[in-house]
C-alpha cells in the first residue's frame, strides 16, 4: 500500500515539478520538443498486418485506424552534470473493434462482443532528472532494446518497445560507465525499475472466463546488467543479462466457465527484495512471483570506414534450468551491418534465427505439485515461455513486452489470454536504406509454431509476413515527414491480411526563457 500511494502521487507530481523547473529557469532557455503525427491505415483482416504493427509501443493494433498522436518532450542535456526531462503524449481516434468471445454460464453458451481501443488515451507522461551518470525516472516512458536496432531487428526477448510503457519507477546509468581502475577497458551499464500494470480493464474486456486465468493489479519489475569492453578499440564485446517479472495481484482461474481458484500475491517490502534477489520461501520449492530473462551476448567490430557489424546470441530462460543455458539452441541469432553514412543505399541490414522450441525439454515435474508422490526428484522442462501458471502471460494491453515474433494473446479472438504458440521457430531479415530523397525499409520473415509446451496443437501453425516502407521528407516544409507502408501476413497464425499505412508527422520545438 505504501508503495502504490508513492507511486502514484510521483507519477502525477514529478512531471509537474520538472515543469515547475523549467518555468523558474530564467536564465538559460528551455527547448521543448513536439510532435503532431496523423495515422491512417487499412487492411483486410481483425488486425493489421504482423510488420506494420509490430514494435510500435503498441499504438496500432487493428486493421482501421484514423488517429492523432500528439508528443511534447523535454530531452535530458546529457552535457550537463544536473539535468532534468519530461514528456507526454496523448493519442486520439478511431479504431475498429475485433469481436471476442466470453462465456455466458446463465446460457451456459459463449457470446461474441466487440472490443478495440479507447477513442483516447494517455500513452506517455513521466518526469526524469540525472545527476552525473545517474538517472531517475518516474511515470510511463517508451524503452526499447539497449542491444539491438530497435527498427530492423524482430525485438528483444525481454524489452522490446513493442507494448505500452507500464508506468514505473526506473533508475540507472544513463549510458555505459567506466569501471573504475580499468583505464576505461570494462565499462558497465545496468537500470533497475518497479513499476505496476494498469491494464485492468483492457484484461476484463477480452477475457473469455472460460478456462486459463488471469490477473488483475500486478506489479512489475525489470533489471539488467551489462558489462561492455572499450568502444573505441575496432573490436568490442558486451555480455550480460536482463531480468524481468510480475508478483502480487489478485488471480482468478477459471476451469469450464466456473472459478474455482484465488491467490493472492504478496507485495510486503520483503517481496520486492525477493524479486530483486529470488529466493525461494520458506518450506516452498517456488520462486515468488512469474520472472523470466535472457543472458545476452554481443560482438561488435568496426571498419576503417566506420562500417560496423554486429553478432549478437539472446538466450531465454523462465527457470534455473533456462539460467543455465540447458535449452539448447533456443534464443535469437542475429547479425547487424551498420554503414557510416545513413544516406547509403543500403544503411543498415539485419538477418535474425529465432528458436523456441527446445525450452529446457518437454516434461516438468516438481514434487510439490502433487503431495504424497514418492517421486521426490525435480525436472524443470516445459518453460512455456512468456505463459505462467498464475500470473497473466508476459505482455501489457495484449501485446508482447517481449518479442512480437510470437503472436500475443490480442491475437486470441476466442478470449484465451495466453500465448498459443510459445514453442516457434523462423527468420527474420530488415534491409534499409536511402534511395534519393526516400528513405526504405523492408521487413519480413516466416515463422512455424508447434502450440505450447504444455499445450501442443493439434496442427502446426506457420506464418509469412512482408513489410515495405518509403518515408519523404517534403523539401519545402523539413519538418513534414510523410511515410507510407503496405504489408501482408499469409498462413494460420496471424491469418491472412493485407494492410497499408500512411503516416504524416509534423516536428518541432519551443522555446522559452532567456538564451
Amino acid at each position: 500500500m505504501i508503495f502504490k500511494e508513492i507511486f502514484r502521487h510521483s507519477v502525477i507530481t514529478l512531471p509537474l515539478v520538472a515543469a515547475c523547473m523549467a518555468g523558474s529557469a530564467v536564465s538559460a532557455q528551455e527547448t521543448v520538443g513536439y510532435e503532431a503525427e496523423v495515422v491512417l491505415n487499412a487492411g483486410s483482416g481483425d488486425f493489421a498486418p504482423y510488420y506494420i504493427a509490430s514494435n510500435r509501443h503498441g499504438l496500432l493494433t487493428q486493421s482501421s485506424d484514423a488517429l492523432l498522436r500528439l508528443e511534447a518532450v523535454r530531452s535530458l542535456d546529457l552535457s550537463r552534470r544536473f539535468s532534468y526531462a519530461y514528456g507526454a503524449e496523448v493519442v486520439a481516434g478511431y479504431a475498429d473493434k475485433v469481436d471476442y468471445l466470453c462465456y455466458d454460464p446463465a446460457s451456459e453458451t459463449f457470446r461474441a462482443h466487440g472490443e478495440g481501443p479507447s477513442a483516447i488515451s494517455l500513452r506517455q507522461l513521466y518526469g526524469e532528472v540525472k545527476y552525473r551518470g545517474v538517472f531517475l525516472t518516474v511515470g510511463m516512458k517508451q524503452h526499447e532494446s539497449a542491444l539491438l536496432d530497435f527498427s530492423l531487428s524482430s525485438g528483444d526477448l525481454v524489452e522490446s518497445g513493442n507494448a505500452r510503457p507500464v508506468p514505473e519507477v526506473r533508475v540507472g546509468f544513463v549510458d555505459f560507465q567506466d569501471i573504475p581502475f580499468t583505464d576505461g577497458w570494462v565499462q558497465i551499464q545496468g537500470e533497475i525499475a518497479y513499476g505496476k500494470f494498469v491494464d485492468n480493464g483492457w484484461l476484463k474486456d477480452h477475457y473469455n472466463y472460460y478456462d486459463w486465468h488471469i490477473n488483475l493489479g500486478s506489479l512489475y519489475h525489470y533489471k539488467r546488467c551489462y558489462f561492455r569492453t572499450n568502444p573505441d578499440q575496432p573490436v568490442s564485446v558486451t555480455v550480460g543479462m536482463q531480468t524481468s517479472g510480475q508478483f502480487g495481484g489478485i488471480t482468478h482461474v477459471y476451469a469450464n466457465g466456473v472459478e474455482t481458484k484465488q491467490y493472492t500475491g504478496r507485495t510486503s517490502f520483503k517481496d520486492f527484495i525477493n524479486m530483486f534477489i529470488p529466493r525461494q520461501q520458506s518450506g516452498s520449492r517456488f520462486y515468488d512471483g512469474n520472472s523470466l530473462g535472457s543472458w545476452d551476448v554481443m560482438a561488435r567490430y568496426r571498419f576503417n570506414s566506420g562500417a560496423q557489424i554486429k553478432a549478437y546470441v539472446q538466450k531465454p530462460w523462465e527457470d534455473g534450468s533456462g539460467i543455465g543455458w540447458m535449452n539448447g539452441f533456443d534464443g535469437l541469432w542475429g547479425l547487424e551491418y551498420a554503414a557510416s553514412q545513413t544516406d547509403a543505399v543500403i544503411n543498415g541490414a539485419v538477418i535474425e534465427y529465432i528458436d523456441f522450441t527446445n525450452q529446457s525439454g518437454p516434461i516438468h515435474w516438481s514434487p510439490g505439485d502433487s503431495p504424497g508422490t514418492t517421486i521426490t526428484s525435480n525436472a524443470t522442462g516445459a518453460d512455456a515461455y512468456y505463459n505462467n501458471f498464475q500470473y497473466n502471460s508476459y505482455m501489457n494491453y495484449g501485446m508482447s513486452l517481449g518479442t512480437p515474433f510470437l503472436p500475443a494473446p490480442i491475437y486470441n479472438t476466442d478470449g484465451y489470454m495466453a500465448y498459443v504458440d510459445t514453442r516457434v521457430r523462423g527468420f527474420h531479415a530488415g534491409v534499409s536504406g536511402r534511395i534519393g530523397n526516400v528513405d526504405y525499409r523492408i521487413l519480413g520473415g516466416y515463422r512455424k509454431g508447434w502450440g505450447d509446451g504444455k499445450a501442443p496443437t493439434a496442427t502446426t501453425h506457420h506464418d509469412t509476413s512482408v513489410m515495405v516502407e518509403g518515408a519523404y521528407t517534403v523539401p519545402s516544409l523539413p519538418a513534414m515527414r510523410v511515410k507510407a507502408q503496405v504489408g501482408f501476413d499469409s498462413g494460420n497464425m496471424f491469418g491472412d491480411n493485407f494492410g497499408a499505412c500512411l503516416t504524416v508527422a509534423y516536428r518541432g520545438s519551443l522555446n522559452f526563457g532567456k538564451k
